[in-house]
């Protein structure tokens, strides 16, 4: 059951990072130049509430350090790059064991 989900969570996490590498893409071919919009100006454009609820919730709950380095770092790197490596880590959580083969 959870594998299924992790699974799903992979395929829309790779579906968002394809949008946004498509997006950059066209930006890159506009300019003539690459362009890497970063996480956080991808995310305040569509919604600018939930960013800076985000930033509330990240430094009331949990360690208030937390939101500087770390935060600000990940909202830095290009969308596409993050969505990329939740896709992978949700496909590994999720895929098949391997069986294992015992030689008698």
């Amino acid at each position: 059951m959870f594998r299924l989900l992790f699974r799903a969570l992979a395929m829309v996490s790779l579906a968002i990072a394809v949008i946004m590498a498509v997006i950059d893409a066209t930006r890159s071919i506009a300019a003539s130049a690459l362009v890497f919009t970063p996480l956080g100006e991808s995310w305040y454009s569509v919604s600018p509430e939930t960013l800076n609820l985000s930033q509330a919730v990240v430094q009331r709950y949990t360690l208030a350090v937390l939101w500087d380095p770390v935060a600000l770092f990940i909202l830095t790197l290009p969308g596409w790059l993050v969505f990329t490596a939740l896709s992978l880590l949700f496909y590994t959580i999720g895929r098949p064991r391997r069986r294992a083969i015992y030689l008698a």
